[in-house]
């Protein structure tokens, strides 16, 4: 299972077999950003935690090699086991680590399509029929499913966890810890980065703009916001890929309307203005061109 999404990751970045990562010295660290509130990263997805008198509650779960690495650093927080994992969405790693937590009985919790999507074989189809997700095992898949939205009262925290249709997948969760004013964005949100939108798997660009909309419209200026990818953001960076994705889409829509054809656009590069700021991340400019064209419909 991990290699197909090493795969994913690797040709987003255009490296080759040979520079995978070695997850014997991958580091999981943890960020404090709220009394109980963490952040923690690793190799994959950023993780969310949530830690207090009532259960130890994780956002996401990486890759399933470093479920043992993520376990001793929630072990430095707190002694008490992991009892809940969300997914924001069904990539391998944000979800690989799924089957070590749920065989120690902790309760996954996800969007109805994520679990659909987690139990059977996926092909990430930007990349190629070789990039296949294969399907995780029953103690991964979640046992609570939701379509629209669900609420944890938690660790003296209100945790809202609520779908944004169609945007980097078609089971995105984003995660407002209101209490700790964290938000936890899942992939929909890479910061400092273009976006990896899986039009394959029921992602679009219009659906990510609304995403960021929604958030937008709850995010304060102190709102800690964990982006899937990339560092710690706050609401300027957020609004940032916001309308840097907003003006690349009208350019594309506005050059179809011209009669331009696709490697017409392509020429015209119009994700430029934004290459310097955006395009070294793990989707580069020529791709996330080509990943937009072939997500808009004309």
């Amino acid at each position: 299972m991990k290699k197909h999404l090493f795969g994913l990751l690797l040709a987003l970045l255009g490296m080759t077999a040979s520079a995978q990562p070695d997850f014997s010295k991958v580091e999981v660290r943890a960020e404090r950003l709220a009394p109980g509130t963490y952040m923690l990263s690793g190799a994959g997805g950023n993780l969310g935690l949530s830690v207090g008198d009532d259960a130890v509650f994780v956002i996401d779960s990486e890759y399933a090699a470093l479920a043992p690495k993520i376990k001793e650093a929630i072990a430095k927080i707190t002694p008490k086991p992991v009892r809940f994992v969300l997914n924001t969405h069904f990539h391998f790693d944000h979800a690989g680590g799924n089957e070590a937590f749920g065989g120690d009985g902790a309760l996954i919790v996800a969007h109805d399509n994520v679990r659909r999507r987690l139990a059977s074989d996926q092909l990430i189809s930007f990349l190629g029929r070789s990039n296949r997700q294969a399907a995780t095992g029953k103690a991964g898949l979640p046992v609570v499913t939701v379509p629209g939205e669900v609420t944890f009262h938690v660790n003296g925290d209100e945790v809202h966890a609520f779908h944004v249709p169609r945007a980097h997948t078609d089971g995105d969760l984003i995660v407002h810890l209101k209490k700790s004013d964290v938000i936890h964005m899942g992939d929909v949100f890479f910061n400092g980065m273009y976006p990896f939108i899986d039009a394959g798997s029921g992602g679009t660009p219009e659906g990510t703009v609304a995403a960021f909309d929604r958030v937008l419209a709850i995010a304060g200026p102190a709102t800690k916001i964990i982006p899937g990818h990339g560092r710690l953001a706050t609401r300027d960076d957020l609004r940032a890929t916001r309308d840097m994705l907003a003006a690349v889409i009208a350019r594309i829509q506005e050059l179809r309307r011209a009669g331009r054809s696709d490697e017409e656009i392509r020429a015209a590069k119009p994700s430029e203005p934004f290459d310097a700021r955006f395009g070294g991340g793990f989707v580069r400019p020529e791709a996330f061109v080509q990943m937009l064209l072939g997500a808009m419909a004309r």
